[in-house]
């Protein structure tokens, strides 16, 4: 992004896989390059980690009612972040996944909190 001029960049970015937190998105924000996200579920990784678990009960005040919803306000709510691709074929998952685009987005508190709880299971 420093050598060449690219208008996007695409790469995977997930609660299972927060490597791109540690540079790639605050250099694509410093340099105006907007940024894709591919796999936010980890390549299915985090459905199999909260498989049977419940929701935490503080993700309600954040309008979130799935573990989807879960997994991709906290990408979304990223400063850098400017689009998600959460691939499937289902029309379920996919309108479960538009319901993450809606209400409230948590904030770097709660986005710690969020990645925090995951951590632990």
């Amino acid at each position: 992004m420093r050598s060449e001029k690219v208008d996007f960049v695409q790469f995977n970015y997930s609660l299972v896989s927060r490597h791109a937190e540690k540079r790639l998105l605050d250099a694509a924000a410093d340099l105006g390059v907007a940024t894709l996200i591919n796999r936010p579920f980890g390549e299915g990784r985090l459905f199999s980690k909260v498989n049977g678990k419940p929701l935490p009960p503080w993700a309600a005040g954040l309008m979130i009612t799935s573990w989807s919803e879960y997994f991709l306000k906290y990408i979304i709510s990223h400063p850098a972040v400017n689009c998600v691709i959460p691939a499937t074929a289902n029309p379920a998952h996919a309108a479960d996944n538009v319901k993450a685009a809606t209400g409230k987005l948590p904030d770097a508190a709660e986005r710690k909190k969020m990645a925090e709880y995951i951590d632990l299971l």
